[in-house]
């Protein structure tokens, strides 16, 4: 009994004992993990402090150095093809893996590289065409002899960009930021994350070739520095979130900084009675396909029930030559057969970013203004017509960012506005609004001028009256 008990006591020791040593490994595991993540977020901030400090530098080069930098950074693009591409081929492969979850339309926009690494570098050449964005004299005003106001341009400050898996969208936003002289914090989707590391790297190495700091632009890549940037006022004046409404509206409860919103694009393409059906087929089929996982692609098609039985078996048969799946309305199965799959409600509120289009019949275009302005996302609407009076009083009366009339809503896009890029499409009704480019991006400053004024000259009953004049700008 005396051994037994002995034998006990020590198998009890040594299961306390390695009970004990688990623990100690665990909460010296846990305190490594606590330390590299505290590590990780400061260095977050400190990223965020060098945008702030490097922006203000950048913002007080002229704008022949900003230019400058701008062309080292397609330089350093260019240079940088081979490692971008490999990179991006690693996410492309580990997008398209069993089990990964990425949708075949986020995979279409991982896609980076060739002929499309080309047109964005070449994006970034067409900004430094561009004229400068800040330094610009708005408003010059006289309010007495010898004292002046100007409203001057300047840039927001730092910006926080959280974009989907588009390396594209890294180069313009960084481009658009370097020219209207703003720090930038990137934060792409994770599964663009090699492309993005890559595409960053060449960027800051081509800065170092130029006047602007390499600090300007930075990385973020984690879901972890994403809900730090959000805390960041001190340093971050505008985040702008690329993504769905649910992720938009995220962001907004939860950070002070100030966001614009780049939501989904549930876009329409309206065909009226007075359309020029063969033009509507065209433009409907080129608002479908050319991109189908971008947000300014059309998602549902209105078709006046004057024009339903000649112009839906013409778009039936285009659809089905492009492999493009109907989902309908009743009236709309009724002309072309049962043969697809009938629409709900939530079609009528999706963004597919693939080739699925929702039609619907509607009485008259007061019912597929209705439908828009109901089930649309304020992205961008077309109306096909060939009657001016009908397609003006659409476009005044539609309410999104873009209101089109006989051509695709694919055109809502910076570049093709002219912008150079864009960092995102804002649905607000706040500006900016529609394709935000280098005006979306600065703000103004009030500066004073005067040689002594105090303001008790111009007030009680002596008051010195103001003698405003407008001034050369």
């Amino acid at each position: 009994r005396a051994f037994s008990s002995v034998h006990r006591f020590t198998m009890l020791s040594n299961t306390r004992g390695m009970l004990a040593a688990t623990a100690a490994r665990r909460l010296a595991t846990l305190t490594q993990r606590s330390a590299a993540t505290s590590a990780a977020m400061e260095n977050v901030w400190e990223a965020g402090r060098k945008a702030r400090e490097s922006g203000r530098l950048l913002a007080a080069l002229p704008l022949e150095d900003r230019n400058k930098a701008l062309e080292r950074v397609a330089q350093s693009l260019e240079s940088s093809q081979d490692a971008i591409e490999k990179a991006n081929k690693i996410d492309c492969e580990k997008a398209a893996a069993p089990g990964a979850g990425v949708a075949s339309a986020l995979q279409a926009r991982l896609k980076f590289g060739g002929a499309k690494l080309r047109d964005t570098i070449q994006g970034v050449r067409d900004l430094q065409k561009l004229a400068d964005p800040i330094n610009e004299v708005q408003l010059h005003r006289q309010l007495d002899n010898g004292l002046t106001m100007k409203r001057v341009t300047v840039p927001l400050g730092v910006l926080g960009i959280i974009f989907e898996a588009r390396p594209d969208a890294a180069v313009q936003i960084a481009g658009l930021s370097i020219k209207s002289g703003n720090g930038v914090l990137l934060k792409c989707g994770r599964e663009a994350v090699e492309s993005c590391k890559a595409i960053v790297e060449a960027i800051k190495e081509g800065l170092k070739g130029s006047k602007a700091s390499p600090d300007v632009v930075a990385l973020l890549t984690s879901r972890e520095e994403t809900a730090e940037l959000m805390k960041m006022k001190q340093y971050v004046d505008l985040i702008i979130p690329r993504g769905s409404n649910e992720f938009v509206q995220y962001v907004m409860q939860n950070t002070e900084i100030a966001v614009l919103g780049h939501a989904d694009g549930v876009c329409h393409v309206y065909v009226d009675k007075d359309a020029d059906l063969a033009k509507a087929v065209e433009i409907a089929c080129d608002a479908k396909i050319q991109y189908p996982s971008a947000c300014n692609a059309v998602e549902t098609l209105l078709v006046n029930k004057d024009v339903a039985a000649k112009f839906l078996p013409m778009w039936a048969e285009r659809a089905k030559k492009e492999e493009i799946e109907l989902r309908v309305c009743g009236a709309t199965s009724g002309v072309i057969g049962s043969g697809y799959t009938a629409a709900t409600d939530e079609d009528w509120a999706t963004e597919y970013c693939d080739k699925i289009l929702s039609v619907k019949v509607v009485g008259d275009m007061a019912e597929a203004m209705s439908h828009i302005n109901t089930y649309g996302s304020r992205h961008t609407d077309c109306i096909v017509t060939e009657n001016e009076a009908t397609a003006r009083h659409f476009q005044s009366q539609v309410d999104a960012a873009g209101v089109y009339w006989n051509c695709s809503t694919r055109f809502a896009d910076g570049f093709r506005y002219g912008f150079g890029a864009e960092v995102g499409i804002s649905t607000s009704m706040m500006p900016p609004r529609g394709p935000v480019g280098l005006e979306g991006l600065v703000t103004y400053r009030y500066m004073m001028s005067g040689d002594g004024h105090v303001v008790h000259t111009y007030a009680g009953d002596n008051a010195k009256p103001f003698n405003h004049k407008d001034l050369p700008k």
